[in-house]
């Protein structure tokens, strides 16, 4: 894989501390409001969890090489969130487009933006630099476009981490604050570039995720760690 592929989570954890702390930060902030239980807090913020497994060499005809026009929604840069009130569902869908990308087609700017219509819109929860975190700078992306790389995404698996079902059992009243979910996800993310290049890899992720009652779902952030 080219020097300009997209950063994988060990590279940006040791490389932007800022960033590691800013997600810790969610990690610890939303969930104690979420539940209250400083000991799911300290399970889903430690450090050390592992990071995913490097990418491994694909043929450029394998079906999980995507071509440019693939990693596209319908000529816009991300696809819209869906209108729902399921936390897995919403969160399956926010990783897809999370390890979804197109330098090709789209702008730095135009990716960001995209992202951004997940975002809830209550400030007091969400963490826009931990999602931001995850798309590579513009200086970044302009070297990625010109090796016209992109990458899709299949999502396989999402579910409440035990720790967060172990905690709401305990106290079933604290999601009614900010009715914010912790949601891990699996899948695996393909990578394609110019030259017959591409790769691909497993990957798993954990999100905070906003549901409330009276509206569709909507992303608070990235959180730092993923629980099983």
């Amino acid at each position: 894989m080219p020097k300009n592929r997209f950063p994988t989570a060990r590279e940006r954890r040791h490389g932007a501390p800022s960033s590691v702390l800013r997600r810790a930060s969610i990690g610890g902030i939303v969930l104690v409001v979420l539940l209250a239980v400083a000991g799911l807090v300290a399970y889903v913020t430690r450090a050390g969890s592992p990071a995913p497994p490097k990418a491994t060499p694909a043929p450029a005809s394998s079906s999980v090489s995507p071509s440019p026009t693939a990693t596209a929604h319908a000529g816009v840069a991300v696809a819209a969130p869906p209108k729902t009130n399921d936390p897995i569902e919403f969160a399956k869908a926010a990783t897809k487009v999370l390890w979804t990308y197109d330098t090709w087609s789209f702008s730095q700017a135009e990716h960001m933006a995209g992202l951004k219509r997940w975002m809830t819109d209550e400030k007091k929860y969400a963490d826009w630099k931990s999602v931001s975190d995850q798309v590579p700078s513009p200086v970044l992306w302009s070297r990625m476009h010109d090796n016209g790389q992109h990458a899709g995404a299949m999502v396989g698996e999402g579910h409440f981490p035990q720790a967060f079902k172990t905690a709401l059992a305990q106290d079933p009243g604290a999601i009614t604050e900010a009715y914010v979910y912790a949601v891990t996800v699996t899948g695996k993310q393909s990578i394609a570039w110019k030259g017959s290049g591409a790769g691909a890899e497993s990957r798993s992720t954990a999100l905070a995720v906003q549901c409330r009652p009276d509206r569709d779902c909507a992303l608070v952030g990235v959180l730092p760690n993923v629980a099983p």
